[in-house]
Order: C-alpha cells, then sequence, then structure tokens
C-alpha cells in the first residue's frame, strides 16, 4: 500500500475560527485520499508544526494528526476547526513560546524559527502544504513559499479582507447571522423606542458592517475607513427613528471603526504575535454618545440604547449554504493545482468565477471598502450606482 501514495499533503488553519474550515478540510482530504495521496492535519495553526518534537518517544498527538475520510465526514457539517487554530507567528515568535527543545538555540526576545518549521515538514514527509487562513496566517505561507516550500492557500476571514479575492470562507454565515440577530433585537428597539447599536467584526475592512446595512439589516453603518462625526451619526439616527412608526433606528459598527477626534478602542493593551491589540468598546462609546446627543435631536429628551456586541455568535455554529460549497469548492481547487504540480498559489473568487492567483499578493496590498465608490459619507451607509456587473457581493472586489 506505501507504494501506492504519490506524495504527502498537509492542511493547518490559523487566526480565527469561522463556519466552512471543516468542510474545506473535508474537501481537501477526500480529494487527495482518491487521488493516491496521505493527508496530515497540522493542529492548532503554525504553532503545531512549530512545537512538533522530533524525539521518537515525544507524544505528538497535540501537534498533528493523520486524516482519515470517517474523521473529516464526521466533522465536515460543522462549525469551527476539528484542527484548532492558533494566532502563532513562527518568524516572531515570543522568547516564552519558543518550545523547550530549542530553547538553547533561540534565546531572543523574538526568534524567527523558519529552519525549524522547514525540518519539521520534512520530518513528516509533507510535500505539500495547504494553509487555511486570513493575511495573518498566509503571510507566513509566503514566507514558507519564498523558502522553496509548496503552497497553495486557501482565503479564510469573517471579514472577508484578504486581498486578491473577493470571498473569503466564513463571511457569508457572518453577515448571515448579522442580519438575522439584529432583525431579533429589533422587536426590543421597537419596544423600548430606543437606539440598537450592533458591534460586528471588521479590524481594517468594513463589509461586516456594511453588507448588513446595504440588505436593510441597519439604517446606518460605521466603518474602519472613514473616521465618522459622532454628531453627525446622532442626528440621523435620531431622524431615522423618528420617521419609524415603531420609533427606533438601527446603527451596525465595525470594531476597528474611529470618531473624529478619538482613535480605535482596545479591549486590552495585550497584543498577539502579529501585533494585533484586541479590539472591542466601540459600541459602548457610540452608544454613551449618541445617548447623550440626543435630547439635541429630540425636542429636549434622552434616548435610551440596547448595545450589543455579537463578537463570536456570528463566528460560532455551523456554516450556511455559502460557506458550505465555497469551502468544497476551494478545497478542490487546491488538489487541481497540486495534481498539475503548480504551487504558490491562493485559490481565489472573482467576479463570480473561481481561479487562482500567486499566493504573495496576500502580502502586497491591504483590501478595504473603496469609500468613494461604496460609502456615502454624507449618510453614513452604503452608497451604489448600479448592480449591473458587479460580484455577488457587490463591493468585496478589487
Amino acid at each position: 500500500m506505501a507504494n501506492t501514495i504519490k506524495g504527502t499533503i498537509a492542511i493547518l488553519t490559523g487566526g480565527g475560527d469561522v463556519p466552512g474550515l471543516n468542510p474545506a478540510i473535508r474537501a481537501i482530504t477526500i480529494r487527495a485520499m482518491r487521488e493516491g495521496y496521505r493527508v496530515i492535519g497540522l493542529r492548532r495553526g503554525w504553532a503545531g508544526i512549530v512545537e512538533l518534537n522530533q524525539d521518537k518517544k515525544a507524544d505528538n498527538s497535540d501537534n498533528y494528526i493523520e486524516l482519515t475520510q470517517i474523521l473529516v465526514n464526521r466533522a465536515g457539517r460543522t462549525g469551527g476547526t476539528f484542527l484548532h487554530s492558533s494566532r502563532t507567528r513562527p518568524s516572531h515568535l515570543p522568547k516564552a513560546s519558543v518550545p523547550e527543545q530549542h530553547r538553547d538555540t533561540y534565546n531572543k526576545e523574538f526568534n524567527d524559527m523558519t529552519k525549524v518549521v522547514l525540518d519539521n515538514l520534512a520530518f513528516l514527509g509533507i510535500d505539500y502544504l495547504i494553509p487555511i487562513g486570513g493575511d495573518d496566517t498566509l503571510s507566513y505561507a509566503v514566507r514558507l513559499y519564498q523558502e522553496g516550500f509548496k503552497v497553495v492557500a486557501i482565503p479564510k476571514t469573517m471579514d472577508n479582507d484578504v486581498p486578491g479575492t473577493d470571498y473569503c470562507i466564513g463571511f457569508s454565515t457572518c453577515i448571515t447571522r448579522t442580519i438575522s440577530m439584529t432583525n431579533t433585537l429589533r422587536t426590543s428597539a421597537g419596544s423600548h423606542e430606543r437606539f440598537l447599536v450592533m458591534e460586528v467584526f471588521g479590524r481594517y475592512a468594513g463589509f461586516t458592517a456594511m453588507l448588513p446595512t446595504m440588505a436593510g439589516a441597519a439604517n446606518r453603518c460605521v466603518i474602519p475607513e472613514y473616521k465618522f462625526d459622532m454628531e453627525q451619526l446622532a442626528e440621523q439616527l435620531s431622524r431615522d427613528r423618528f420617521e419609524n412608526p415603531s420609533r427606533y433606528s438601527v446603527v451596525l459598527v465595525s470594531e476597528g471603526a474611529t470618531f473624529k477626534g478619538g482613535d480605535m478602542v482596545f479591549k486590552d493593551a495585550t497584543k498577539d504575535q502579529f501585533g494585533h491589540a484586541k479590539l472591542g468598546g466601540i459600541g459602548e462609546l457610540v452608544s454613551e454618545n449618541i445617548k447623550s446627543l440626543s435630547p439635541k435631536f429630540n425636542n429636549g429628551k434622552t434616548v435610551n440604547v440596547i448595545n450589543q456586541k455579537l463578537g463570536y455568535l456570528v463566528r460560532g455554529g455551523d456554516p450556511d449554504a455559502v460557506d458550505s460549497i465555497v469551502p468544497m469548492a476551494y478545497g478542490n481547487l487546491a488538489l487541481d493545482l497540486i495534481l498539475k504540480g503548480i504551487h504558490g498559489r491562493l485559490v481565489v473568487l472573482k467576479n463570480g468565477r473561481y481561479d487562482n492567483v500567486p499566493i504573495d499578493v496576500v502580502v502586497g496590498k491591504s483590501k478595504v471598502v473603496n469609500i468613494d465608490k461604496f460609502y456615502n459619507t454624507e449618510r453614513l451607509r452604503p452608497y451604489y450606482n448600479s448592480f449591473e456587473m458587479n460580484p455577488l457581493f457587490i463591493m468585496t472586489s478589487e
């Protein structure tokens, strides 16, 4: 049997969990095994391959697992990632995170563990690596490709901000849940005649606030790409509320949004290995400000606020239809490339069609909302001239 194996493919999932990761792992594994490949799942993102111990007596069950059809079928219909994830950055690994067996060699404040990663990939006999992640996870995949390793990458992120593709796994479920949960909370907002402020994901890109607002889930949205005026927002929400027979209005607030005179709001000062502090609190700040400003636009009377941070509610649970279908296609696209001996590519959706582009596109530029084309800064909501010949999600193309 061993003589029939064409090679070994490894899969890893890095960064935040999203619905659609397990369907992607399933698609890759089943197709790869059918084509005669052995498949290994690297556990906990880049951490699994960094921490692998080549000692024959070592227990590496937390670092990798051999994948089977039974295993991936069981997980393939569920959310999250059964391979687990982390925000490990092997090229900038903090001293405290260096595995014990390497601490004599790697003892700086931050350490480039790329040689260890390459040695461990060789130890496992891996021929191709398929990382599934956002621009942070994939930026290190670019590094491995530049070092000569064969990599085919799959884009995943709730924010849909990986450059080079119109669609990233997890985005559809995120906006579907955002619309649903906003509509759920409308009943409370209407019952009490309040403003409804919903904080949603979106560190640098506002797609997760823009699309639900365009779909009618909210009256206004504020996004990272435009520094909004708090009084302008309060005035518009007050007008929206007055014009609504149920006397409420809704705004979606990207977690990375900033207002004139303010900066990004962080939950605390700690940062992950990619230098990102955890965001959180802009929704609360917006709520406090529009409440205090409301008497100015409501005949001297204060309007109370319902403030809800959606957070992990939009990234947990099962994938929707799009995030069940696209990961299956992406996984098969990755295998198509491997079977042709092609690597150094990112599988993508462009203008409604599946394709692939050079992997280094993920480090070449940022993908954000085109303000001039899609965001009305006077009305603080999506703007568009025509849907004709635009991609499915309108503003997500480059």
